[in-house]
């Protein structure tokens, strides 16, 4: 139970993680939200959470191969992506996301086609598995140990996480959408980066102390 509870935790920490920086699949959810409502905006988040998934399982086929070597360098592996994610949380707090996309609202009333134009947004931005990589290992999944149904559970957990974050963020725009400033993304892009800071930060300090008492060193 305690397993399965550790991966839950984890996974939708990682779907939540993927899900949350406003890049243009973000912007795009939020501008439909504005324009055609919640409903839109959360489809939109829909197919983004797909392609996630997508990605997730290419990177978990590959680290399937080489479970052994996980095992074995799962502490430098947890530095190098703590690393990878202090970076990209630095990005994240400098970097303004509104400037990376030009309005684009159809005002047509489709969810499928909302789902299907998220997913496609987000399936166009391959280098996402560098970010997937280094939270797969923060978070130690999979694991060698894990049976087929924690990987189930696991990958459920990410969309999860997926979808609670689009559920969140655009309940938040709906309520707000009379007076929503879309550059009030740019302030909720520094607040994620700096929790994904403080958490990566932590990451790194407790992956070097064990890596150093794995070595004898302390």
């Amino acid at each position: 139970m305690g397993t399965i509870l550790s991966i839950l935790i984890g996974c939708v920490s990682i779907g939540i993680f993927l899900s949350a920086p406003m890049g243009p699949i973000g912007i795009l959810c939020i501008q439909r939200t504005l324009n055609k409502g919640r409903s839109s905006g959360f489809f939109t988040g829909v197919g983004a959470a797909v392609s996630d998934l997508f990605y997730c399982l290419l990177v978990g086929l590959g680290i399937s191969l080489v479970t052994d070597f996980i095992a074995s360098n799962v502490n430098i592996l947890q530095i190098v992506g703590s690393i990878i994610l202090i970076v990209y949380a630095l990005y994240m707090i400098v970097h303004n996301p509104v400037s990376q996309i030009k309005e684009n609202i159809d005002q047509r009333d489709d969810h499928l086609r909302d789902a299907v134009t998220g997913f496609l947004f987000t399936l166009s931005n391959p280098l996402i598995m560098f970010l997937i990589i280094p939270l797969f290992a923060r978070f130690s999944f999979p694991l060698p140990e894990y049976r087929f149904y924690h990987i189930i559970i696991g990958y459920a957990s990410i969309v999860l996480g997926a979808l609670l974050w689009w559920s969140v963020i655009t309940f938040f725009v709906n309520k707000v959408r009379s007076h929503f400033n879309i550059r009030s993304m740019w302030l909720i892009n520094r607040i994620i980066g700096s929790i994904i800071l403080v958490l990566s930060l932590y990451g790194l300090v407790t992956g070097t102390i064990a890596y150093l008492q794995q070595l004898n060193v302390i």
